[in-house]
């Protein structure tokens, strides 16, 4: 299918070939008739993608902030691969869009194949001939309400909640200033509300045209008398403020024009230097709106399907797009003459140089348009200018194209000749396709099933999100498949039961778990250190892990597994592979989480077989820019300490050795040893009684710290 994509590094907006996406359960695949192409959200974007590195260092100063602390915490040039890694990313544009329901995820009830629906979502109903949307971010259309319409939905979204959030009442005196294409939805709703609306901007066919749509607008020059004119000397309710302008005046002008104790809302982007002294007097309110209405920037909304109750919140971003709907089916919110350009999907470059000013066009509403005729199904899209070394062994689909994958892992494998990559699936399809290109794949697919049944593939990695692991790790198993599955395992205990019970029956097949720090350079000559050990080691490890929100999918305990179990695994299998064994217990204690925090700054203390210590302590609350990771070792004599994998000193007999260099956490060692093992048909690089140990001591560590118990490892 063709997409349009922003490319953040060279600034280009292009028209790509991408496999068509898998819907998951909650959302329906959508082939999509018309999309809006927003002059503002998206024309920022582009301008943004389009700056020299230095003028995107100017204009995100906290995004530069973030590269210094990796670069003192991590050394230059991983930091600088990273950066340009994530710039490299392909963005999907787009968020208003409406079309016709072609596939069902599971949990759909209420929609059904065939049906017309407008779509909305960054991310989700994007600038490409089919796309993936969660059931919250989809509303039904009305038979009268044709597919040019429907994709203003969004938009109008925005327009309905920021009127919403100044609290109108029937009767009142509304201005709405700045009357691009916000503003003329937003005076349509305000004026179906029964609100006595007059619009003002700096554009005289603007004016020209709200003034065609039966309503009452003025240019800026006389928006002082005209306003005192039309509210009887006594100033307006309420101002909506829809400019796009960094300007101050905006803000300025609805305060002159205001009432006392008149509500002020900001729904465009402005300047927003208060002047106190008039706000103040007339002790004005001002709100800046934020979106399309409650369950933004909610994933348990927007992407789990999970309603707000109608009796508590009344207006939620969902049913604003329904009353935005019903508005255009009751012919009181037109759209169609805000429109002035129509381009097919595969001339969409063009609509972006006429937003940018490029083409040095007047515009208004700008749309993409598909062929509605034209049908296509296939998730699967082939590269077959690659050149490929047929004679490896291993022949690797991926599951998963994050930015784990493109920055860390991918790398890595790219150049081992063992290594033959034949196929990569991500659901949404479109980072497939710029992965499988970037690293030399023969093909990409939204469809997980077309890898792991691929008779060309002996080997998958797993890279998707935790919760998808252990089932995706079964159903390659049972396709006879050897596996590398990013941590973790599992997330629960029913998860890992699954995975044992498949594993005992597998036939010759290779699992692994992307433990990769125990095949570091300095964990190697670490373990090498202590190898005639005659006593227990004493083992800290000291995590500064940083900061995650409440809100990111990793602390989802249904999704991430939390930060014990999907990640703090990590160091747990460190400490177990230097001991040799997987612990036998594990007691954990935890900072109060005070509502910032979730169970992510915990000590947590093993117990091993031969009677050694781990001791991790996992901290999310210290500064970020200072070194993650240090392990300290203590055994008959010798003391060794390892400093986030750059630098190990080891003392023995008064004498100190010290050896260091670039960061090397094992990643590609990892890969290497799984190589190995997978060409010489041997035991598998990390013993299954270690890999099952170490995801059974983390949920073991999870139940010792809700208990206040030490917890024995089964």
């Amino acid at each position: 299918m063709k997409q349009l994509l922003q490319n953040m590094k060279n600034g280009k907006a292009i028209v790509e070939d991408v496999p068509i996406p898998t819907p998951r359960a909650g959302m329906a695949l959508v082939k999509t008739a018309a999309s809006l192409v927003s002059a503002g959200t998206e024309r920022m974007v582009v301008e943004f993608a389009e700056k020299s590195l230095v003028g995107k260092a100017r204009s995100r100063p906290d995004l530069v902030k973030q590269v210094l602390d990796k670069a003192h915490r991590e050394g230059l040039a991983p930091t600088v691969q990273a950066a340009f890694n994530r710039l490299d990313q392909p963005m999907a544009l787009g968020y208003s869009s409406a079309g016709t329901i072609v596939t069902l995820g599971a949990n759909m009830q209420g929609f059904k194949v065939g049906q017309r629906v407008a779509c909305a979502g960054g991310g989700f109903a994007v600038h490409a001939e089919y796309a993936v949307v969660p059931r919250n971010l989809l509303t039904p259309l009305p038979k009268n309400v044709d597919f040019e319409s429907a994709a203003f939905a969004t938009l109008g979204a925005i327009a309905m909640h920021g009127f919403r959030l100044s609290d109108p009442q029937v009767g009142e005196r509304v201005a709405i200033i700045g009357l691009g294409l916000l503003g003329l939805l937003a005076i349509q709703i305000a004026s179906a509300a029964g609100c006595n609306v007059l619009g003002i901007d700096i554009n005289p066919k603007r004016v020209a045209l709200a003034s065609s749509l039966g309503l009452e607008a003025v240019r800026r020059t006389k928006a002082v008398d005209s306003s005192a004119a039309f509210t009887a000397n006594r100033g307006f309710d309420v101002i909506l403020i829809c400019a796009d302008t960094s300007s101050n005046d905006p803000v300025e002008l609805a305060a002159v024009i205001a009432r006392d104790r008149a509500r002020v809302v900001a729904t465009g982007a402005v300047g927003l230097t208060i002047p106190r002294k008039i706000y103040y007097e007339k002790e004005l309110s001002f709100i800046n709106s934020r979106s399309y209405g409650p369950g933004r920037y909610d994933s348990s909304y927007e992407e789990d399907g999970k309603d707000y109750p109608l009796g508590y919140v009344r207006w939620t971003e969902g049913r604003n797009f329904e009353s935005v709907v019903e508005l255009m089916a009751g012919g009181k919110l037109k759209t169609a003459p805000l429109i002035t350009h129509r381009f097919p999907i595969e001339k969409a470059e063009t609509a972006y140089e006429v937003i940018t000013g490029k083409k040095r066009e007047s515009f208004l509403g700008v749309l993409l348009t598909y062929d509605e005729k034209k049908e296509e199904r296939s998730k699967k899209i082939e590269f077959p200018n690659i050149i490929r070394d047929s004679s490896s062994v291993v022949k690797l689909g991926v599951l998963g194209a994050g930015l784990y994958a493109n920055a860390t892992l991918l790398p890595a494998i790219k150049n081992i000749k063992d290594i033959e990559l034949v196929g990569i699936a991500s659901s949404g399809g479109l980072h497939a396709q710029h992965s499988g290109k970037k690293f030399g794949f023969k093909y990409a697919t939204s469809s997980d099933d077309e890898i792991i049944n691929d008779p060309n593939i002996n080997t998958i990695a797993i890279l998707t999100r935790h919760d998808t692991h252990a089932d995706l790790v079964i159903k390659a198993l049972k396709a006879g498949k050897n596996i590398f599955v990013e941590k973790p395992l599992a997330v629960d205990s029913r998860q890992l039961a699954a995975v044992i019970k498949t594993l005992s029956t597998a036939n010759r097949q290779l699992l692994t778990v992307g433990f990769n720090r125990r095949f570091a350079s300095l964990a190697q000559l670490l373990s090498t250190f202590y190898q005639d050990r005659k006593e227990p080691l004493y083992v800290h490890y000291r995590v500064n892990a940083g900061y995650i929100p409440l809100n990111h999918w990793t602390q989802n305990p249904e999704q991430g597994g939390g930060r014990i179990i999907g990640e703090a695994c990590h160091f747990i299998d460190f400490i177990t592979f230097l001991v040799g064994a997987s612990p036998v217990s594990v007691t954990a204690h935890a900072l109060p989480d005070n509502g910032k925090y979730r169970e992510d700054n915990v000590s947590m203390t093993f117990i091993f077989p031969d009677g050694s210590i781990g001791v991790v302590d996992y901290l999310a609350n210290g500064d970020k820019s200072f070194p993650k990771e240090r392990v300290e070792i203590f055994c008959g004599g010798k003391i060794a300490v390892l400093d986030d994998f750059r630098k190990l000193e080891m003392v023995e007999d008064g004498k100190k050795k010290e050896v260091g260099g670039a960061q090397d956490k094992g990643w590609k060692n990892e890969i290497i040893a799984f190589a190995k093992a997978v060409r010489e048909g041997g035991q598998p690089p990390i013993s299954y009684e270690q890999l099952i140990g170490v995801t059974k001591t983390t949920f073991a560590a999870v139940e010792s710290l809700r208990t206040n118990k030490t917890s024995l490892i089964r």
